[in-house]
């Protein structure tokens, strides 16, 4: 390879590693969020199984192990150091394969995944009582900005422990829908509703779900492969840098 190849190649990797640091930064961004957040629907998964918990401190590990190997991967590349060149592509290539195991799993347990998530969610119906600032609370701000009631529907409700073992007319005021006829409008807790019929969305939050996902699967799709083909261009480029390495000089190094 010649020497502007070579010059070309180390700068582009070194670039690639920017990037992939930058990624690795935004992926432990991610998983902090999962793992704080307390105002969507991640956290009420989070409070009621250990399964979202483990997935976020996964996020900041692999995000962590990414920006790790995007500093060395740039230490490599500028100061053409075969070793960690290899390393680099090492840990590329078993990250790649991990991303594509999880990817299998996932599809494949989808069903599981989705069954272990209505029993997560019918749990928290059953017993909710509006004063759960964690879970409850952001179930009321799911259900109030995506329009729906209940998991699969308003029935859910029905189950729910304080509505059973009430003489009131009782129904979750999230739930409540805006256009049609009923008592003060409410962000949490439950209200009492005076007609026959209970003033609520119809439509269960698993629609509401299955349909934002189906609206940004593109987008989700599209970051998956963008990723993939990122990390074999970086494989690609670390490979051919490090067979132009002739003879490595530890010179070159800055010593602190």
């Amino acid at each position: 390879m010649g020497k502007g190849c070579i010059t070309v190649t180390k700068y582009f990797l070194f670039l690639f590693n920017l990037l992939f640091f930058i990624f690795g930064a935004l992926i432990m961004g991610f998983g902090l969020w999962v793992l704080f957040d307390n105002q969507s629907f991640i956290a009420v998964l989070q409070e009621s199984s250990d399964t979202v918990k483990v997935a976020s401190y996964i996020l900041i590990g692999v995000g962590s192990l990414s920006m790790a190997m995007g500093f060395f991967g740039c230490i490599g590349a500028i100061y053409e150091i075969r070793c960690l060149l290899g390393l680099y592509f090492t840990c590329l290539l078993l990250i790649l394969i991990a991303q594509v195991t999880a990817g299998v799993l996932i599809y494949f347990q989808r069903d599981t995944l989705k069954y272990e998530m209505s029993n997560i969610i019918n749990g928290m119906i059953i017993n909710y009582t509006g004063q759960n600032r964690t879970t409850e609370h952001t179930w009321d701000y799911v259900q109030r900005t995506m329009k729906c009631c209940g998991w699969t529907g308003p029935g859910n409700w029905s189950e729910n422990i304080w509505i059973k073992n009430s003489s009131q007319n009782l129904y979750p005021c999230s739930c409540r829908n805006q256009s049609l006829p009923g008592t003060e409008i409410k962000d949490i807790g439950m209200c009492d509703h005076l007609s026959s019929e209970t003033p609520v969305y119809e439509t269960g939050c698993v629609t509401s779900v299955e349909k934002w996902l189906l609206d940004n699967c593109g987008v989700i799709l599209g970051i998956c492969v963008g990723v993939a083909v990122i990390e074999l261009l970086g494989m690609i480029l670390s490979m051919c840098l490090c067979k132009s390495v002739v003879q490595e000089d530890y010179t070159k190094v800055p010593k602190y």
